[in-house]
């Protein structure tokens, strides 16, 4: 016997809204040296300097770069910091 399944609900649906992490966006910015760029990433979130140099490439190559994620609180303090240390940042829920 089957169990039917509710008008408009979907087997396997997509995760909800409130369940996707948020990511912060840093974009490229004609101001900051790519030297600081890197050294920002390795302050604020302990990167390493290889991985901070290529979310840095990221953003000058591709014109921005996700440097984070998480919950909604956590990614708005990120953008805060990046903010605060003069990097153009944003944050989506894709």
């Amino acid at each position: 016997m089957t169990t039917p399944v509710e008008a408009g609900q979907t087997i396997g649906a997509e995760q909800s809204a409130e369940d996707r992490p948020w990511q912060t966006i840093v974009w490229n910015d004609p101001v900051n040296l790519m030297s600081y760029v890197t050294y920002v990433f390795q302050k604020l979130f302990g990167y390493s300097r290889d991985h901070a140099t290529k979310l840095m490439l990221d953003v000058h190559h591709k014109g921005k770069a996700t440097v984070s994620s998480g919950s909604k609180e956590k990614v708005e303090g990120d953008v805060a910091k990046l903010h605060a240390a003069g990097l153009w940042a944003t944050m989506e829920q894709p």
